[in-house]
């Protein structure tokens, strides 16, 4: 997956969206309308709406509004294609810039709407339709984290030396992809009770999850899945014949790829394995309540939950010498790992959003501190914001998913509002979230077309109004 190309200026036009020149141009208002025409908008909420004329009328930070207006309905405006398949909502949603579907982005993005379905019916039969796109696309592969809305297409990684097939845009395993449709479901249900959603279909989803996570955490070999690409980064393919380096059997899940879409270098990625065992609880407990035939399958997810969660207490955690005892990003197993953070979801600092753990946890506190300090490889500090970013883009570039989730985890009203006001001076103008930006220079940034991060940053601010609206002051 290429995200690396800055200023998409093709795909802000192809989205309706105004040119960044255009945004700066000098005789251009101080907030110019840069939200897609009404016309234009691919999906229309009155909850949404409603939000933002709520939060427009009482913050009082103009600039604030013009971002929450742009930012929160970025989703619905520009990314997401709803119908009706057999009778059955239907919703397919591109991350952006790229057209295919990512199972965590698509999550991940109509996730901020979940708490506003009450009040709109049309928007929550929009979500239970990514729903159920996202079962027929891990029913098709659950080892592919993106898909196309046309199953016969071919894509261009057609050449991957993996077991492509058509309407598979990607085939990078990664566990996450299988975790976030649980947890839009999940919560989906809790919301609205419905069970429509949860039939014979996402039953057999949920047990292709449990024998996918059994598989990777190869106890009986290597497992059915590798993947090899050519390429001249090395963050786009696994060693080893596509198997990635060795790993020692200790119940953890294997992971190829992070959620950036970038190469593990130990395959048992600690962030994503805490999430996967939240998960596996929330699927035992849907299918206890909705699908009684299912008790041997539901029982299954408990025990692997809890095998997984026992071996994160064992293997993930390791005594740093300024920071005491934090967890790792990636282990293998055998003692080796990995210490740093990576600026997508699930990241270490993200782990209380995704309610994998409580953010009172001693070790994540410790972890935190060492995430958020130089001492991360991956934390960057410059003249225009501090803040985690990655491989995927490179060095310097700090990620606003990052300083989003930074916010969204914080208990410091400081932290908060320092995240807040460091997401307003970074937007280069352009009233929206980038994918990352130059922490010297925010007009350096790459995707000026990222759904995920627009949203992501709207649930900030929506949740900050809410409960601590003196903040946005």
């Amino acid at each position: 997956m290429n995200r690396r190309t800055f200023a998409h200026q093709a795909s802000l036009l192809a989205a309706g969206l105004a040119l960044p020149s255009t945004i700066l141009a000098a005789a251009a208002p101080a907030f110019p309308v840069v939200r897609p025409a009404a016309a234009k908008r691919r999906f229309r909420s009155k909850a949404v709406e409603a939000a933002i004329t709520e939060f427009k009328k009482k913050v009082k930070d103009p600039e604030l509004g013009w971002l929450f207006e742009n930012c929160f309905p970025s989703t619905l405006d520009t990314t997401v294609t709803y119908a009706q398949t057999a009778g059955r909502p239907d919703t397919y949603v591109i991350t952006g810039d790229i057209d295919a579907m990512w199972l965590r982005d698509s999550s991940a993005q109509v996730w901020p709407y979940l708490q506003l379905i009450d009040k709109d019916a049309e928007l929550r039969q929009l979500i239970a339709g990514v729903i159920n796109r996202q079962t027929r696309c891990i029913l098709k592969d659950p080892y592919a984290n993106a898909f196309y809305g046309d199953d016969t297409k071919v894509g261009e990684w057609q050449t991957d030396k993996t077991a492509m097939q058509p309407g598979v845009h990607e085939r990078k395993w990664e566990i996450d992809s299988l975790c976030y449709p649980i947890r839009l479901a999940y919560h989906y249900w809790k919301k609205t009770g419905d069970a429509k959603p949860f039939d014979a279909q996402w039953q057999q989803a949920i047990k292709t999850t449990l024998q996918t996570f059994r598989a990777q955490q190869r106890k009986d070999g290597l497992g059915p899945y590798h993947f090899q690409r050519v390429t001249a980064n090395s963050t786009d393919t696994q060693p080893m014949k596509g198997y990635g380096y060795p790993i020692k059997p200790v119940g953890l899940i294997c992971s190829a790829f992070r959620p950036s879409d970038d190469a593990t270098l130990y395959s048992f990625l600690v962030p994503s394995n805490f999430f996967a065992v939240t998960s596996l609880r929330q699927a035992a407990e849907m299918l206890t309540a909705l699908a009684p035939t299912e008790a041997a399958t539901a029982k299954d997810c408990t025990a692997l939950a809890d095998e997984v969660d026992a071996a994160l207490r064992q293997h993930a955690v390791v005594n740093h010498p300024q920071h005491g005892k934090i967890y790792a990003y990636e282990v293998d197993g055998f003692g080796s790992q990995v210490l740093m953070d990576d600026a997508n979801v699930p990241s270490l600092v993200a782990l209380p959003y995704l309610g994998a753990l409580p953010t009172s946890d001693p070790i994540y506190q410790n972890t935190r501190k060492f995430l958020l300090s130089e001492a991360n490889p991956f934390f960057f500090k410059g003249t225009a914001a501090e803040g985690i970013g990655g491989p995927h883009v490179g060095q310097d570039m700090i990620w606003p998913i990052a300083i989003t989730t930074r916010g969204l985890t914080s208990t410091d009203d400081a932290e908060i509002r320092a995240c807040i006001q460091s997401l307003k001076a970074t937007h280069a103008g352009t009233g929206y979230m980038h994918e990352s930006f130059h922490k010297d220079d925010p007009k350096k940034f790459s995707r000026a077309w990222f759904a995920w991060a627009n949203t992501l940053f709207g649930e900030f601010l929506w949740k900050v109004y809410q409960e601590k609206p003196q903040l946005l002051a």
